[in-house]
């Protein structure tokens, strides 16, 4: 009879676990952003709380140390955006000038020339029929606008999403604490120390994740900003390195795609400042490997650096704060991708990790019902 009733339950269990995933698969498409926002703003919440709270209890206002904390990240988020949007548009206008002048389109086409007198001739016969190459140049160019163009469209979309974020934040910055108190307040006296634990748990799984991922981001960030200026002492020409440094430390939270943003950067900028220039067009990496415009010598920096934060620095700064097996992070990785792209696999990590602080709850209530 027993068992009977356990299959009973097992059935029932498993008929709303399949009720469940399938509503929030229907859903999912609907709710998506507003869980992205949502999730964000927790995010900005639990890194500014700190700074929150420290600065409340020396000006004894809760709502006036929101606002300073918060015209502050803002102030900070919005000078490094303008500045380096600022020097990139000037960079870009001055190498699209230089792309319209006559000594340009010569050393260009002269560079794609000596390129293919040093390729195999089977594959220059796979070229097929021959195109100016500084035509070429420009066609790319003009598509590349094209897309900016686009991306401007769709910059609308973005500065709502931010707004909506920056006011959740806002809203939980100020009523976090009552929240807190609201959600305990919600747990049974039975469960009451169990549901403490479980949220504090939750809070600092996810703060030591973070707080952990940033100062491996600053790490980077530096580590890239130095071996810029040490390609630089050596010829490399590279402009905006402070912001290429930071951009490529920020970029560096988002698992296996973020490392490749800095390095792209670096790229474009190399190029648009060497081409011409015979001494970068004929660089050899250790004088020995053809590595035009440094292209080469920045990817090989980029590698050591993520080296040294993969096997180094990220171990010793994160450590077990997660606590998760690594091939249970590569599954969450996937799956955080496939929901949401670059943005999931950021999240998929600490979720896991709060998946797992539930899991472990749960087990633990189950195996000692008997004492509640």
């Amino acid at each position: 009879m027993n068992q009977d009733k356990n299959y009973i339950q097992l059935i029932y269990r498993l008929l709303v676990g399949l009720l469940a995933i399938t509503f929030l698969v229907i859903i999912w498409p609907s709710i998506s952003s507003v869980v992205t926002m949502l999730i964000f703003a927790f995010l900005f919440t639990t890194v500014l709380l700190p700074s929150v709270d420290a600065l409340e209890r020396k000006i004894r206002n809760r709502g006036f140390s929101v606002l300073i904390v918060t015209v502050g990240f803002i102030a900070v988020i919005s000078i490094f955006i303008g500045s380096f949007a600022s020097n990139l548009a000037e960079q870009a206008s001055a190498f699209s000038q230089r792309l319209q002048t006559e000594t340009f389109t010569e050393d260009f086409n002269s560079f794609i020339e000596d390129s293919k007198s040093k390729m195999p001739d089977f594959l220059t016969r796979l070229q097929g029929e021959e195109l100016d190459s500084a035509t070429k140049l420009n066609e790319v160019v003009g598509k590349i606008v094209s897309k900016l163009l686009t991306f401007a469209g769709a910059l609308g979309s973005f500065v709502f999403t931010l707004i909506m974020v920056v006011i959740f934040m806002i809203i939980l910055l100020q009523n976090y604490h009552q929240f807190k108190k609201s959600l305990v307040g919600f747990i049974p006296n039975k469960y009451f120390e169990i549901g403490l634990r479980l949220i504090y748990n939750i809070e600092q799984q996810v703060s030591n994740y973070l707080r952990g991922q940033l100062l491996a981001a600053t790490s980077v960030a530096i580590m890239s900003i130095i071996g810029l200026y040490i390609l630089n002492f050596f010829g490399a020409n590279l402009t905006l390195v402070i912001f290429i440094g930071i951009i490529a430390g920020l970029a560096n939270l988002i698992p296996l795609v973020g490392p490749f943003i800095g390095m792209l950067i670096a790229f474009s900028i190399a190029i648009m400042n060497n081409l011409g220039i015979e001494a970068a067009q004929s660089h050899l990496l250790f004088n020995t490997i053809p590595s035009p415009f440094y292209l080469l010598d920045i990817a090989l920096m980029f590698i050591i650096v993520q080296q040294i934060d993969n096997n180094l620095i990220t171990p010793m700064l994160i450590g077990e704060s997660v606590g998760l097996h690594p091939m249970m992070v590569m599954i969450s990785l996937l799956i955080g991708g496939t929901l949401l792209g670059p943005m999931g696999m950021l999240f998929a990590v600490p979720a896991a990790g709060i998946l797992k602080v539930i899991g472990h709850e749960i087990s633990f209530v189950t195996k000692n019902a008997h004492l509640l």
